[in-house]
């Protein structure tokens, strides 16, 4: 899919709307009307290497795992995601999160967004609508997105590392 681009404003500093991205566990509070069943990759969620897995909410999708990593970080203003969808996992994605700043104290959020289908068959299921369908999805994140960070308003669920809080290792139960 050729990259697709969504932008809004959010009338908060550059700053909080970063470190609010650069958290993946976060994700899942704007993205869970099309994502679901957000497993965290390890215990750090925030900043490069943080990563999830998560199912697309799509009808008919033989395939609904994908997954997204943070790659790069370039504290304020953008962010990377790089991440594998599809039969396999052999469809790359790839999300750029750009931030800038907009009248008085506002932030500009540009998310761009694309994929890599490896196969023929691929492409030819990407071509059956996937492109509109993305582009709404992630049209109403980024309107979550703001009424988030504005009005602590429409929270999804944030996903949490499986097992509850971990104990440090000497006070363990089991002792071998």
């Amino acid at each position: 899919m050729d990259p697709l681009t969504v932008e809004t404003t959010i009338a908060r500093p550059r700053e909080e709307v970063f470190e609010y991205l650069a958290d993946i566990a976060n994700h899942a509070e704007f993205t869970d009307h099309f994502r679901e069943d957000w497993r965290l990759t390890r215990e750090d969620t925030y900043g490069e290497g943080a990563g999830a897995r998560f199912k697309y909410k799509v009808r008919l999708n033989r395939f609904p795992w994908g997954d997204a990593t943070i790659v790069e970080l370039e504290r304020p203003w953008k962010i990377v995601e790089v991440g594998r969808t599809g039969k396999f996992n052999r469809n790359r994605t790839l999300g750029v999160y750009e931030l800038d700043r907009a009248a008085g104290n506002s932030t500009r959020v540009r998310l761009t967004f694309e994929t890599q289908p490896k196969m023929l068959s691929d492409r030819f299921l990407e071509s059956l609508g996937a492109r509109g369908r993305m582009r709404r999805q992630l049209g109403k994140a980024m309107r979550r997105l703001r009424s988030i960070l504005e009005e602590d308003y429409d929270r999804g669920t944030r996903p949490t590392i499986a097992g509850g809080p971990r104990k440090p290792a000497t006070g363990a139960p089991f002792r071998g």
